[in-house]
This record gives structure tokens, C-alpha cells and sequence, in this order.
């Protein structure tokens, strides 16, 4: 098959032919349909990801078809469309028992623990206990995207930051993650105010249910200009993005007994970020991580887009081929793309 494949971190991929993948018995193969490119794809070529292996293929959003299944797998069959979370269980610890897949101290990660889908082909361990069928109203890209960003955000929205309506949140970051979550706040009743320092991703959160925007780069204390739209400061926060600064912005713009939600990865050197605990004490600030999202929940989200309340296909920019994807890759840290770039041609 043809895949996109590194040999060292931080130097460009390169588009080649590497073995077909072949099912474990509790795996099966899936076709590459469509693969959306992550900043998580760009963290772990540049190194900061320590279950990387070299030589490896990145990709971790994908929709396809399973065309081989393990002698083990119960519940599907070849031919059927499927999308995974960027996370799996095992299905067997006490985390997978009592549902939260999401944290399995034993998870596959295609993309990470193992290689991902930036190729035709792409082989996934604990079938039955992660993948999710596609209902035929989802096409192959929106189905992509959800697999990281927006069923990501759909956790750190709806399950982890508990939004209820009528509520304030913040979303610090408008990439992916963050113009899904401004999409899921503002369907669940709560009012998005977008942070970021591109005109142009802040134009887009506002057609995305953004109520209010903040330039990040044109004020002199992003956490007061919350504090002054939302009369008081976020109910809730998220830091879509992952730095030191929109971390520290986004625990310090909460209101008395706010939550803040943390998704944007903190790797690297901003592994261990400064945080205004004074505040967090005198305020009761709540803080969480939110780590992915658990196949069973995925019938929630998939609900909310049959009923047309979400629609994350909105949230599609480019469609690229595999050999443009480097390029996409390799550039996301600089990128002024608006929504997600999905490879769609193999």
C-alpha cells in the first residue's frame, strides 16, 4: 500500500510503499475513505509524543470500509463503513469496565502506539469494543473529522465542562477543536465567546454560534476581556489550543466556581504550565483534562447530527490528496487554514 511514512521526527514525510496491514485476532483492516490531518499528527512528527516508534505513518481521524476482520471480532463485518476515537480501549481493564475507554492505561492509538491512517490501509486493534458504525447520512470527510477534534470537544463540552443553557464559555483557540466547541456550546443553549488572534478564524467562529469574539492580539489582558463581555467571567473555559498562555488565560477569565477544561495538547516543553492557583482556591475553580471520547458515547453526537442541531461538516475546509498532506502536515504549526483539512484522495 501506499502510505505517508517518516523515518526521523521534525524531517519531512515522504509518500511510499510499505507492507499491506493485517488484522490482529481482535483487529480488522479498514480502506481509507477520508483522514483528517490533526495538530496531534504535527506533534507527534515533531517528536513529543514518546509512544512513537520509528519509522511510522501518522493519521489518527479516519472514516472507511473494514475489508479484513480477526478471527475474534463479533460485532462487524467486512463492507462496513466505520470511523474509532483516537483512542481505544481494551475492553478488559477496570477503566474499560466501568466505561471510560477514553483513559485505558493498555489504549491503541492508531497514529501513536501504532501507525495511523495517513495511508490506504490502516489495521485497528479491540474492534468490537471501539469502532463505530456510520449511519449513510454521514459522509466519509464529516465522518473524519469526528474522530479527534469534534468528538473531543463534544467530551470536554457536553460531558466534562457539564455546559448547561445560558451559560458563558470561552474558547481559547479556534482550530478545529475550538470552532467544534463553539458549534457544541452553542447547540446545547450556552453562549460562545472566541478567542484567537486570526480575523479570519474569528469571522468564522461568529457563522459557527461564536456571540462575541476577542482578538487576543489587540487587547492588553485577554482574561479581563472575558471577564468584561461575559459581565463577569466564563462559566465555563476551554483551552482548545495548548500553550502555556492560553492555559494560564483561560483558568484566570473564569468566573467564582467556573470550570475550566483543558484539550489542547500541553507536550513538549509546555508540559508543566504556570496556573493561577491563588484563583483557583479563592474562587473554587474547577479544572479537567478531557482526553478524547468513548465509541458508546458517539450515538449522542450522531443524534444531534441526524437532527441537523450540529453540523460538523461545516467545519471542512480542504480536501487533499496524500502527497499535499505532507505539506499540510509538516506546515500546521503556521497554518491560516479555516476548518479542517481532510486527505480524501490515496
Amino acid at each position: 500500500m501506499r502510505a505517508m511514512v517518516f523515518e526521523e521526527f521534525g524531517v519531512p514525510p515522504v509518500v511510499r510503499a510499505v507492507p499491506d496491514p493485517a488484522p490482529t485476532p481482535g483487529g480488522v483492516v479498514v480502506k481509507l475513505r477520508a483522514t483528517g490531518i490533526c495538530r496531534s499528527d504535527w506533534h507527534g512528527w515533531m517528536g513529543h509524543d514518546p509512544d512513537i516508534r520509528l519509522p511510522h505513518v501518522p493519521g489518527h481521524e479516519l472514516a472507511g470500509e473494514v475489508v479484513a476482520i480477526g478471527r475474534e471480532v463479533a460485532r462487524f463485518r467486512e463492507g462496513d463503513r466505520v470511523t474509532v476515537p483516537f483512542v481505544g480501549g481494551c475492553g478488559r481493564c477496570g477503566e474499560c469496565r466501568s466505561g471510560n475507554q477514553q483513559v485505558c492505561p493498555e489504549q491503541f492509538q492508531p497514529g501513536f502506539t501504532h501507525w495511523g491512517s495517513f495511508a490506504e490501509y490502516v489495521a485497528l486493534d479491540f474492534a468490537d469494543q471501539n469502532l463505530v458504525s456510520l449511519p449513510e447520512a454521514v459522509d466519509d470527510a464529516t465522518a473524519a473529522s469526528l474522530g479527534c477534534r469534534f468528538a473531543t470537544s463534544f467530551r470536554a463540552v457536553v460531558d466534562q465542562g457539564r455546559v448547561r443553557g445560558g451559560e458563558w464559555v470561552a474558547v481559547h483557540g479556534c482550530g478545529g477543536v475550538g470552532l467544534s466547541a463553539i458549534m457544541i456550546a452553542r447547540a446545547m443553549g450556552a453562549h460562545p465567546v472566541a478567542i484567537d488572534i486570526s480575523p479570519e478564524k474569528l469571522d468564522f467562529a461568529r457563522r459557527l454560534g461564536a456571540v462575541a469574539t476577542i482578538d487576543a492580539r489587540g487587547v492588553a489582558d485577554v482574561a479581563e476581556a472575558v471577564r468584561e463581555v461575559t459581565s463577569g467571567g466564563a462559566h465555563l473555559s476551554i483551552d482548545a489550543l495548548g500553550s502555556p498562555k492560553t492555559s494560564f488565560n483561560s483558568i484566570q477569565n473564569l468566573r467564582w466556581r467556573g470550570r475550566h477544561v483543558q484539550v489542547g495538547l500541553m507536550l513538549g516543553e509546555h508540559a508543566t504550565p504556570r496556573i493561577p492557583m491563588a484563583r483557583v482556591i479563592a474562587y473554587e475553580l474547577e479544572i479537567y483534562g478531557s482526553h478524547g471520547m468513548q465509541a458508546w458515547r458517539y450515538d449522542a453526537m450522531l443524534a444531534m447530527m441526524a437532527s441537523g442541531i450540529l453540523k460538523p461538516q461545516e467545519l471542512i475546509g480542504r480536501h487533499v490528496g496524500l502527497e499535499e498532506g505532507v505539506d499540510a502536515l509538516t506546515g500546521m504549526d503556521r497554518s491560516s487554514d479555516l476548518g479542517i483539512t481532510v486527505i480524501s484522495r490515496f
